[in-house]
This record gives C-alpha cells, structure tokens and sequence, in this order.
C-alpha cells in the first residue's frame, strides 16, 4: 500500500563512491568523465581510496542515514520508502527511480546531501534526475520533486556547533594552557571555480550577494560562531575569537580561478598571527567521508603538525539528532503542506522549486565542480 500523502516514497541523492578496491578507477572514470584528467591524477586520487582500503566510507554513511531517516519518519507516522541513488556509482539514480515505480510509487521526493546552492550540489543533480526519467522511460509515469536546500535550518547548523566545541574541548584537554587568542577556527567549504561560486542562486538574490554558494557559507559560519559562544559563555569555557573561512578540495587546472584560500595556505599563515592551534570545521559537508577525512584529517592535520599547531576537526552533521529531525521536518512540509519552514540568519528559508535561472550550468557543461 502506498503512503498517505502527496509523496509515496524518498530518495537520498549523494554523490556516490567505490565499494571495493576493484571499483576504484571505474568511480573516478565515472567522475570526470569528459574532463580530459589524465590517468597520472587519477591514480594518485586512487590511493586516497587504497589507503583506505579501497572503499569510500560515504555508502555506509548514506545507509546510516537513510535508517534514521525512516525511523525518525515512522515514529511520525510516515511509512515511507527510502532509496540511495547515486550519480557516480551504484547504487546510481536510474536504479532508484526504477525501484521507486516498480514499488508502485507515482511522486517520490528527493533529499540531496548537499545543503547549499551551486550547480554541483545542487541543479547538476536536478539535472541528473531529470535525466533518469528520461533514460528509465518513466519522464510522465514517476514525479520527482526536491526538498529545498537546508544550508539556513538550524538543524544543520546546530551539529556543526556542538561538533565545535567537542573539538575545542580535546584541544583544551591536550593543552589546558590555551586561550581564546591562541586558538583560529577554520570553517571549510568545497572550493569551486569563481565563476560557478558567482553565478550560484538566483536573480536579484544573486546579485546582492555576489552569489549564493560564499554568501551561504559565510552564514553558516557565523551562525556557528554565534552559537557556540553562546554555550562555551554557559559552561566557561573559551569562545571563538578568531575564525576565517577558508576552501579545499579544488580539482580545477591551475590557471582557472577558484575560490581561496586553501585551508592549507590558511594554516601556514597562523603562526603569523600568533597562533597556537587550529580546528577546522567542514561545513561544506554532511559526514565525515572521503573528502573530509583526507584533506583534513590527512593533509590539514600534517599541514597543522609541521607548523607544531595543536590541531582538532569537528564532526560533521551525519546522523546527530538535530539533523535527521531537520531533514523530516523539511520532509513533512512537502508531505503535508505544513511545517515552520525554519531557517536562521539573514536569509529566507530556500524556495522548494528552484527558478529556471537559479545556478545555471557552467561553460563546461561537463564540469563536475568537486574533486573525486
């Protein structure tokens, strides 16, 4: 029996990434297909992988949280299907959105891993979608709708801050001699050409920002601050005085202008500045996979290491409560018409239908727009 409703089923649409050593190069060939990367890139990219026993650890982390998803959904009432579809490997969304109508599904709502407006995070994969239907024979037959983008729900903002002061708090434990002056807090996002950052969002919106992708972060950052300041105040413990945002993961060719600085520049310039640790904080991403766990647990921390800076990451939101609730209550609105639509800061809770104009595809139609 189908669910009550307006939607019969979800789909959790990520990125994607290898299951075994075997899948490795076939995912990066997936990646960057039409990109001309040459093979000596993505074998280095390989061993990231390898290193790791040639598994991303994203699968597990979007099976994790497609279980809470519908636990959370089922103890309101919800009985809703739950499918994973990937755009770069299996289970891929042409799988999902099949799964999805042979269940007798007829309108399913997709919940992106990806909180913020860019092409890449988020109207390739509309794109991408759209695409499945059409590739399936079921553009007519099967309705795909999204939830709105969630970088503003306090939902998502709020295990950020609780993943910050965890990581102050084991800094303050290897060290009880620091102080707020000692410490810089790095948030993070997934570094994109200037021009796709630019023309991110939609009409007058984007041009008051300079575009939404910065603009977002920006938010979310200070959101963070502001909250974690608020609790560190409550318990006595030290506050976030010093903060930037800084950039990682860029896959583009050198002379192509991305958003800087990297999160390891940022890094080699504290001891200038009189600092004695660093923790940084991923808000471009919900768990804690590949990308998060090499750049920064890896490299930034070897980068902090090198330079004698004590060094902490935060936790990313994964399957915190805070989270997961954020994601049903943005499900019900959909579902059942109701709902606070919540949001913090400055800007609006994020439209449930994108605008034609809203993150248009780069010049490359192929870019991919986040390293594999």
């Amino acid at each position: 029996m189908l669910a009550a409703g307006l939607y019969h089923g979800i789909m959790l649409v990520s990125f994607g990434g290898p299951r075994v050593p075997d899948d490795v190069m076939p995912f990066l060939r997936n990646v960057t297909r039409g990109r001309a990367i040459p093979s000596e890139r993505l074998e280095l990219v390989a061993e990231h992988y390898y290193h790791f026993g040639g598994a991303s650890p994203i699968n597990a982390q979007n099976d994790a949280l497609a279980a809470a998803l519908g636990a959370e959904l089922a103890a309101r009432g919800h009985r809703l299907p739950i499918w994973v579809g990937n755009r770069n490997w299996s289970p891929y969304l042409t799988d999902a959105v099949q799964q999805a109508h042979q269940s007798g599904c007829q309108r399913i709502l997709a919940v992106l891993t990806s909180g913020y407006a860019s092409y890449s995070s988020c109207r390739q994969y509309r794109d991408d979608l759209d695409a499945a239907l059409v590739q399936t024979g079921l553009t007519g037959e099967l309705k795909v709708d999204k939830v709105r983008q969630f970088f503003n729900h306090p939902g998502f903002v709020t295990p950020f801050a609780d993943g910050l002061v965890a990581a102050l708090g084991r800094l303050s434990s290897h060290d009880p001699t620091l102080t707020s002056a000692d410490v810089e807090v790095i948030f993070t996002g997934h570094s994109l050409p200037i021009g796709a950052a630019m023309s991110s969002g939609f009409g007058a919106w984007r041009e008051a920002t300079g575009g939404a992708y910065l603009a977002q972060h920006r938010q979310v950052a200070e959101q963070v601050v502001q909250a974690v300041n608020l609790l560190q105040r409550a318990a006595g413990g030290p506050e976030v005085t010093h903060w930037q945002l800084a950039w990682q993961s860029r896959s583009g060719p050198a002379a192509q202008p991305w958003l800087e600085p990297d999160v390891n520049d940022a890094i080699a310039g504290l001891p200038g500045l009189g600092r004695k640790a660093v923790v940084t904080v991923p808000i471009s991403f919900i768990s804690d996979h590949m990308e998060v766990i090499w750049d920064l647990d890896i490299e930034a921390a070897a980068t902090a290491a090198g330079l004698g800076l004590g060094y902490a990451r935060a936790a990313t939101p994964g399957t915190h409560p805070k989270f997961v609730t954020a994601l049903a209550d943005m499900i019900e609105e959909r579902q059942s018409g109701r709902g606070d639509r919540a949001h913090i800061g400055r800007y609006g809770a994020w439209p449930d239908s994108c605008p034609p104009d809203c993150c248009p595809a780069p010049v490359r139609p192929h870019h991919q727009g986040a390293r594999p």
